[in-house]
């Protein structure tokens, strides 16, 4: 379970090394938008170099050059030798583009004696092509496990403002989480971007996991702590959830096929949602008891 997902520039070694100490569940290690065009290299060497020298105690993903750049193939050289845990490819806009970059990963495996399909996909959808092509490419490979919406560059590809409130992106928001969810991966919100407005990002956050969202990336370190609890399981929901089983399985003792809780009738889809929230409890510790 993944409730915030950093950005670090892989430019900036202080960063890179404070990493592993953010309360963040996983870290994306940046080559792309954070890196200028003359420092790629130089941000590829740091990252690899990270990688083999700090032990992250979390997630990590590699965020790579789009597959029209110069960069990607050598991206994916220099960093699956060192297993990541996932890859990000970026403005993705159809399941070509996600085969590709999957095979080559295969035969970096395969170069590097790592088990095939030990690399996982995450791939960001950040263009209109790609939100409506969200499904095809959330099933492209059995490497991908979410997907991230990217509302900036998919603002700019529709020709409208990013703005706080977010009605720009509330279709995509939709759609991504829609694909994601019939192909069986996690949906991921994107970025708040105003890093000093945290009622703001508070309303945003919240929004997102309204509308189904896992978890939310974050570009400040001062935004995990209210991501992940917004995103976690409340008190009242864990004791919910608890009295829900609780009833059900009292109804199949008494040999009964329906079960009531306050009132309401308990089918199976609250039972499904009980089972999720107490299951997302137990992985990140959280008391199950009063």
């Amino acid at each position: 379970m993944i409730r915030s997902l950093l950005f670090i520039p892989g430019n900036s070694p202080v960063m890179l090394q404070n990493g592993a100490v953010l309360p963040a569940d996983a870290l994306i290690l940046d080559l792309e938008d954070a890196v200028a065009t003359d420092q790629k290299d130089a941000a590829r060497t740091l990252v690899a170099s990270a990688l083999h020298t700090v032990d992250y105690p979390k997630e990590i993903i590699v965020r790579i050059n789009s597959f029209d750049s110069d960069y990607w193939q050598q991206d994916l050289e220099e960093i699956i030798p060192l297993r990541p845990q996932a890859i990000m490819p970026t403005k993705c806009s159809d399941s070509s583009t996600i085969r590709s970059i999957a095979e080559k990963i295969s035969e970096l495996e395969r170069q590097s004696n790592i088990g095939e399909g030990t690399v996982k996909l995450i791939p960001l959808i950040e263009t209109a092509r790609g939100v409506l092509n969200a499904y095809e490419i959330a099933s492209a490979s059995p490497r991908i496990v979410a997907l991230l919406l990217g509302g900036e560059d998919l603002t700019a590809d529709l020709q409208c403002e990013r703005t706080k409130g977010g009605k720009e992106i509330f279709y995509s928001r939709s759609s991504i989480v829609i694909a994601a969810r019939a192909a069986g991966v996690e949906p991921i919100d994107t970025p708040f971007t105003d890093v000093d407005d945290d009622e703001g990002l508070i309303e945003d956050a919240k929004l997102a996991l309204s509308l189904g969202f896992s978890g939310k990336a974050v570009i400040s370190p001062r935004h995990l702590a209210a991501i992940n609890e917004i995103f976690s399981p409340q008190a009242e929901a864990v004791k919910y959830a608890r009295e829900v089983i609780s009833a059900i399985e009292g109804a199949k003792k008494a040999g009964k096929g329906v079960a009531s809780l306050h009132g309401k009738m308990i089918d199976a889809p609250i039972v499904s949602r009980a089972k999720r929230v107490l299951e997302q409890a137990r992985r990140l510790g959280l008391p199950l008891e009063d």
